[in-house]
């Protein structure tokens, strides 16, 4: 899970304008970290039996559990450059 390079070029071929394609992959990352943080506390909600008291100890993760993800922002700009990332431009609808 090297950083890499993306030429501009790559990004220019799929927006016009290079702040509308920054924006529109930041709003990717944020779905994928939405759908991240969603899909971990379903499997946390899932994995326990029974209800926690107020007294009851929350345990740990253990640093052996730890599983190691491609960072968000990657999968954003993959799927951008993949073409699966769609959007608009507001300013445009408004003219």
């Amino acid at each position: 899970m090297g950083l890499k390079t993306i030429p501009f070029r790559d990004i220019e071929e799929k927006a016009e304008n290079m702040y509308e394609a920054v924006v529109a992959m930041s709003r990717q990352a944020k779905e994928e970290l939405h759908e991240r943080i969603v899909n971990k506390a379903i499997k946390e909600h899932q994995d326990t039996e029974s209800d926690l008291d107020v007294f009851d100890e929350i345990e740990e993760p253990k640093p052996e559990d730890y599983e190691e993800k491609e960072k968000v922002t990657t999968v954003a700009i993959e799927k951008f450059l993949d073409g699966q990332v769609k959007w608009r431009n507001l300013t445009d609808d408004n003219a």
